[in-house]
C-alpha cells in the first residue's frame, strides 16, 4: 500500500522511523517532507501535501505527525476528501478506520513512544472500513456538506428536546 507521510520539526523523528518501518513491512512510503529536521519549521506545508495526495490516489493512506498531531489532524482535514483520525490510543486508531473510514491517521510524536506509535499506523493500515449502513450514512452526510456547504437535516423527533 502507498502511504504518504508529512510532518514537523516535532514529528520528524516518527516519521523518519515510520518511513522505514513501512518499507521494511511492504509499504510504498512516500515522504512529503520535511526532508531534513528544521526546528522553527511549520507543519502545512507538508502535511497538506500528504493529504492531498492521499486524497488523489484511491487506495492509498496518509500519516500526518507533529507534537500533539492537533494541528496535523486540522490541517489535513481541510483538504477535500480527506478524513483525518487523531490517533491516541489503540482503539482510536481503529475505530478511524473502521467506523469512520479515515484515510490518514494523525499521531502526536511527542506524546508516544515509538514502538506505541508504531502500533498506531500498524493497525489504522491493517483495518478495514467497516461498510455498516450507519457510518456510510454519516460519511456521506459529511460528503455532501463537503461539496454544498449545506447542513444535513435535523431529525425528526417525536418527544426529547430539539435542536443539537
Amino acid at each position: 500500500m502507498r502511504v504518504f507521510l508529512g510532518s514537523d520539526h516535532a514529528g520528524y523523528e516518527l516519521k523518519q522511523h515510520l518511513i522505514e518501518w513501512l518499507a521494511a513491512n511492504g509499504h510504498e512510503p512516500v515522504d512529503c517532507g520535511p526532508a531534513d529536521y528544521d526546528a522553527a519549521d511549520d507543519y502545512p506545508p507538508y502535511v497538506l501535501r500528504a493529504a492531498e495526495r492521499t486524497a488523489g490516489e484511491t487506495g492509498s493512506l496518509g500519516v500526518v505527525v507533529g507534537g500533539s498531531g492537533n494541528g496535523e489532524a486540522i490541517a489535513a482535514n481541510k483538504v477535500k476528501g480527506v478524513r483525518a483520525a487523531l490517533a491516541w490510543s489503540e482503539e482510536t486508531a481503529v475505530l478511524g478506520r473502521q467506523h469512520n473510514d479515515a484515510n490518514v491517521i494523525s499521531i502526536g510524536g511527542r506524546m508516544h513512544d515509538l514502538d506505541t506509535a508504531t502500533r498506531f499506523v500498524e493497525l489504522f493500515l491493517a483495518t478495514p472500513y467497516s461498510g455498516e449502513d450507519r457510518h456510510t450514512r454519516r460519511i456521506e452526510m459529511l460528503g455532501h456538506f463537503e461539496e454544498t456547504g449545506e447542513l444535513p437535516p435535523l431529525p425528526q423527533r417525536t418527544s426529547g428536546p430539539a435542536g443539537g
